[in-house]
């Protein structure tokens, strides 16, 4: 494996700045598939320090048995990393082992005394013809030797058989040679031995012949070579019963190698019934006296070939067989079928293993995967078994004077509602804490009650004490799949217990990890917070193009699947936490590092570490964090850091504590007393004396470093009020080299008229002038200062002014909540008239505060200079600069427009006087004013029908039809248009239409009939009145009764008669529309004994917003419908006509008399001319 140097400028790259140097690390690359960096420990022994890097999967792709690297560091020069081939010299006494897949290096811990602790917990032994997954730790020594393996769960494997095999071998069975191919094919899978599976062969026929014994051959080999060259003894009869019971008697004897306390095994093999079935009972309950289990195997072959039933036969076979018969019997056609039921008889033998009397332990603890994790606490070695007790799993702890096993129930929670956990995976990973009272251990099972949990528990001898159980809140989230303790005083005991979730799924279903965080009161852990990482968005191929993750594969972050309590790395006296987030920025991963302080961690991460480059050699960087030792003799603990393919050593960089002070000269500012000329302008010039002090914190040794510091003028102000004397610039950046302590000065002048709302703030960053190198600066202190000149105020012999403020505050606009001021237009503006008095000193900087509700909008001042006001919210304006003098008073206005965007039903305005002069208490009542003007908005809307009358005419010769038909025969149609429309200064409220028509007289006879309804879609409508209640319009004749209509009203309207309503809601919206069309009821009207009729239809308007108003005319809209009756023509009566020429006679004798008697008849020229 190769170490080198690399600057990772491109592979590992800084986030938050801190002192673990990310551009120097020294690196270790193996094979990915290896799993090369799964775990890392830092390590140091007399030849050196070395990081131990696992590698779980080395030996790819077969025996994949894993192993150990140590990668020296420290060294002048890098040298390659050696594979300690831990596997071969770790091995258990006395039983057959299964190294394939051992996966040793998965666990790998430093043992506090010296030497480590590697484990493998695949790995397995062969006991029979079943593997026990039981694992193994190699226990080595400093110098890199196994000193033993650690193996508690593996046992004496005991599974022993002692198996006779009867065969028949009477004539009928042909070819034997089938026979013989099914002998070795059965022997070939059988471990054959004096402490393990006997065999022994019986033939029979018309007699019985031991082929041999079970204690004649001792190997496998022997067994298959001696079955090989049995020759079929034939005869004529097949004497079943005689078999089996020789075989009993004779062949499962002490003197022919049959061991006691070991299963008795018979194999029977047969092709006919029995010549001897009537003893066959009696045998075969002899059988069962010595717990014989038989396999009956019936050969049909003679029967097929004889055209022969075989029911008989099958049920004598059947009744030879062990209970449950259909697990002990077999039959196959004929000889050469034979080898197709090897496979499956050999389990079903070699399964009678697990019913061997053994003690019940070593069966629940077969598969326990011990290893899994491990931790070096106080007086034990805690190994995590996961597999123990079907997978609910345990912790084994190991010392010199004996193994501590848990029995399966020794963790169950006996208060809980469930029987007993299922797959809980107690021991997937253990540590420890130490308390002044002793010990506590601590382990996790992240798959209990689907949610997961972590037990503390204390060791009573051998016996465990359950004090405490920590509980997970989501599903799935693997909570307890990682814990770590932590002594963050370092004051021996522990403060802190951190437990991973790494599954913890976000937001998006994506798995971020969270880690929770507990500290420990006196014996009970107590949660304190939770930590998460920067949140990951899951990495899509289609959205990303560098996107490296296959589809099946998680996304997220798995923050929470390394947690590392590392030693000091800030030199702050605290240690501190490193957290692994794997599957950050497409499965590259990255770190976090929280510093301690006190006996917590902060809940920020100080640093975070990602790694760079295509993640294709190195991937999931964080699978695996260490980080405990000096390893380059600096005095700074360094940080180990693993992935898959590759691992990284991260140096510490040294910490320096840099203080810093200025001075000045003055020390403060008085604008009548100028002390130098800029420009050929008087001025104030002021001094800068700044100090500088340096120490790194690893050593007491005086360093030298370079500084590089900028300086700004009146940092707190957007435009300064002074400048360098240098530059005439507010900001100076220079650069400083200090061996221990060093001082410099600089000199700034203030421009004209400076405020005195403040001090002058001068702020002074500083840092390294490379901070790529050498050491850091602290985090724990201050890397700018800032110090304040304050300025001199003149208030005669006394040093402090106190001043007596009075403001009054005038609107020029006023209103109550009976009579609210009404807005027209957003444009409508108001002012108020202020006025500041000073009744006593000098008040400095006087200024104006004005705070006013969002529903009005600062639009300008008067009287002032427009410069002495500023509007950001609120309004700020200065009065009377420098300062205000005693009995002073000045007077200007603001004015404001009203902002259509916040409809409040007051503007409200608030007006405070201050300055930076004091002033006591008791005077400050009148410091303050208030206005307050309720309002109310005018909605400038558009609201107008087409029509405001409309004429019906009936003619003089309709009459009333017996039926109507059509709803053109009810009588004329109305139809009204009713539009509103927005107007441009206020927002539309929500409104309210309701349409009025009178529909009936007082007779309950129908006037107008409603025939349609329509509107805009922002306007919901329901009426009172149905449309076309007759169903007229659908082709529905309606027949009409005789009916009178008494009314002689010529006008009728919703006043005075019964009306059906239109009630329309509309939201607000730009534009609605509503039409309603209706039909004049004709044969009401001919009915009536008028001559004309004026039906009146309202529609009102209103709004149901309190503060938004409509204007008078736009409440209301009446349309006039106006209906006349024409004269019917007719015959005159004949005393009628004969009057009326009586009459005119009489009236044209009148007239002739009364003109002669005028002389209308006379002629007057005749007479004179008589004359």
């Amino acid at each position: 494996m190769a170490a080198s140097y690399w600057m990772l400028t491109a592979f590992f790259h800084l986030v938050c700045t801190s002192n673990v140097d990310v551009k120097n690390a020294l690196t270790f690359s193996g094979p990915l598939e290896d799993m090369f960096g799964y775990t890392v420990q830092q390590y140091e022994n007399e030849e050196g320090k070395w990081v131990l890097i696992g590698s779980p999967l080395v030996g790819q792709p077969e025996k994949r048995t894993g192993d150990v690297y140590k990668c020296p560091v420290g060294r002048a020069s890098p040298s390659p990393c050696m594979k300690l081939n831990l596997p071969a010299s770790t091995s258990v006494p006395n039983v057959v082992e299964v190294k394939e897949n051992m996966t040793l290096g998965t666990t790998l811990v430093t043992n506090p005394k010296g030497g480590f602790l590697a484990c493998g917990p695949l790995y397995a032994y062969k006991c029979g013809r079943l593997h026990y997954t039981t694992g193994v730790c190699s226990n080595v020594s400093s110098t890199f030797e196994t000193v033993e393996a650690i193996a508690p769960s593996v046992q004496e494997c005991k599974t022993q058989l002692d198996i006779v095999i009867v065969l028949d071998g009477s004539n009928s069975i042909y070819p034997w040679e089938s026979v013989t191919d099914f002998l070795n094919s059965l022997l070939r899978n059988m471990d054959i031995g004096p402490q393990q599976t006997q065999v022994g062969i019986v033939q029979y026929g018309q007699t019985v012949v031991h082929e041999f014994y079970l204690n004649t051959y001792s190997t496998t080999e022997d067994v298959m070579a001696a079955a090989s060259r049995i020759r079929q003894r034939g005869g004529t009869q097949t004497m079943t019963a005689l078999g089996i019971d020789t075989a009993r008697e004779e062949a499962f004897t002490e003197a022919h190698g049959a061991r006691r306390g070991v299963q008795k095994v018979m194999v029977i093999v047969t092709d006919g019934e029995s010549h001897d079935n009537y003893r066959l009972q009696e045998v075969i309950d002899d059988c069962e006296d010595e717990n014989i289990q038989r396999f009956a195997i019936a050969i049909l072959g003679s029967y097929s070939r004889g055209n022969l039933s075989t029911e008989k036969f099958v049920e004598e076979i059947k009744s030879i067989a062990s209970k449950p018969t259909e697990k002990h019997f077999f039959n196959v056609s004929d000889e050469l079928a034979l080898l197709t039921i090897v496979e499956a008889l050999g389990e079903r033998i070699f399964a009678l293993e697990a019913t061997t009397d053994q003690q019940a332990s070593s069966f629940e603890m077969e598969m326990s995967q011990a290893g899994f994790s491990a931790h070096y606490s106080q007086d034990w070695i805690m190994l995590g078994a996961v597999g123990a007790y079907d997978w609910n799993g345990t912790v084994l702890m190991v010392k010199d004077t004996g193994i501590a096993m848990p029995t399966n129930d020794t963790f169950r929670d006996r208060r809980s509602e469930r029987n007993e956990p299922l797959a809980a995976y107690l021991g997937y990973t253990v540590n420890s804490a130490l308390t002044p009272g002793g010990v506590l251990y601590i382990a996790g099972q992240p798959r209990y009650n689907h949610t997961g949990q972590v037990i503390i528990y204390k060791m009573e001898g051998k016996e465990v004490q359950v004090i405490q159980r920590l509980n997970g809140e989501q599903i799935g989230s693997y909570f307890g799949g990682v814990i770590t303790t932590v002594d963050i005083d370092r004051d021996s005991f522990t403060d802190l217990l951190l437990v991973g979730a790494p599954m913890y799924m976000g937001t998006e279903k994506e798995e971020q990890g969270k880690v929770y965080v507990y500290s420990l009161n006196k014996t009970k852990f107590e949660y304190q917070m939770s930590l998460e990482p920067i949140k990951q968005t899951c990495c899509s191929p289609l959205k990303q193009d560098t996107c490296k993750v296959l589809k099946n594969e998680p996304c997220g972050a798995r923050f929470g699947t390394a947690i590392a309590a590392v030693k000091d790395l800030n030199l702050d006296g605290y240690n501190d936490i490193v957290i692994g987030s794997p599957l950050e920025d497409d499965h590259r991963g990255a770190v976090y590092i929280y510093h301690g302080r006190g006996k917590a961690i902060s809940k920020k991460y100080s640093q975070r570490i990602a790694s760079g480059g295509d993640g294709e050699k190195v991937k999931f960087f964080g699978q695996s964090v260490h980080g405990e030792m000096d390893l380059n003799d600096d005095g700074l603990i360094d940080v180990t850091i693993g992935g898959l393919g590759g691992a990284a050593l991260f140096w510490s960089r040294d910490v320096a504590e840099v203080n810093v002070s200025m001075q000045f000269l003055p020390k403060s500012i008085n604008i009548q007393q100028q002390n130098c000329q800029i420009n050929i302008r008087k001025t104030i010039c002021i001094d800068a004396t700044i100090c500088f002090k340096t120490r790194l914190k690893s050593k007491e040794d005086i360093f030298e470093s370079s500084l590089q510091y900028w300086i700004t003028l009146d940092a707190q102000r957007q435009i300064s009020r002074s400048l360098f004397t240098e530059s005439h610039e507010r900001k100076m950046q220079k650069n400083i080299t200090i061996k221990g302590s060093e001082c410099t000065k600089h000199n700034f002048y203030m421009l004209d008229k400076p405020d005195f709302q403040d001090s002058v703030k001068v702020l002074l960053e500083f840092n390294f002038s490379d901070p790529e190198s050498g050491p850091v600066l602290d985090s724990n202190l201050p890397n700018s200062i800032a110090e304040y000149i304050p300025f001199t105020k003149d208030c005669g012999a006394k040093n402090v002014c106190i001043s007596d403020l009075v403001l009054t505050v005038k609107a020029s606009i006023a209103g109550d909540s009976s009579s609210p001021f009404i807005v027209k237009s957003r444009n409508d503006k108001f002012t108020i008239q202020l006025s500041v008095k000073n009744k006593k000193d000098s008040a400095y900087n006087t200024r104006v505060l004005v705070q006013y509700s969002p529903n009005i909008i600062f639009a300008g001042i008067e009287d002032i200079q427009k410069d002495s006001c500023e509007s950001n919210h609120n309004i700020t304006c200065k009065v009377g600069y420098p300062f205000l003098k005693p009995s002073e008073e000045i007077s200007f206005k603001i004015s404001f427009q009203f902002n259509a965007s916040y409809l409040l039903e007051n503007a409200t305005i608030h007006v405070y006087a201050t300055s930076d002069s004091e002033e006591p208490p008791e005077t400050l009542s009148d410091n303050r004013g208030h206005v307050t003007i309720p309002v109310k908005y005018e909605v400038g809307l558009i609201f107008v029908s087409v029509f405001k009358e409309h004429h019906v005419i009936i003619a003089a010769n309709d009459t009333v039809p017996t039926a109507i038909n059509t709803t053109e025969q009810i009588g004329d149609e109305v139809t009204l248009h009713y539009r509103i429309e927005k107007g441009e200064q206020f927002p539309m409220p929500n409104l309210t239409l309701q349409i009025l028509f009178p529909n009936v007289t007082a007779a309950k006879n129908t006037l107008l009939y409603l025939t349609a309804l329509s509107h805009s879609q922002n306007a919901i409508c329901q009426s009172s009145y149905p449309v076309d209640p007759l169903k007229i319009g659908t082709g529905k004749p309606f027949v009409l009764s005789k009916i009178k209509e008494p009314t002689r009203d010529t006008i009728m309207d919703c006043d005075t008669y019964s009306c059906a309503s239109i009630n329309c809601a509309l939201v607000p919206s730009d534009i609605y529309q509503v039409n309603v069309s209706l039909r004049v009821w004709k044969p009401t009207i001919i009915k009536a004994s008028i001559h004309s009729l004026t039906l009146v239809v309202k529609a009102l308007l209103r709004s149901e917003n309190s503060s938004l108003i409509l204007r008078n005319d736009h409440q209301k809209l009446e349309t006039m419908i106006k209906i006349s009756k024409e004269h019917p023509p007719g015959t005159v009566p004949l005393w009628v006509i004969l009057l009326s020429i009586f009459a005119g006679l009489l009236i044209l004798a009148l007239l002739i008399f009364a003109l002669w008697k005028a002389g209308f008849f006379k002629r007057p020229l005749k007479k004179k001319m008589e004359k």
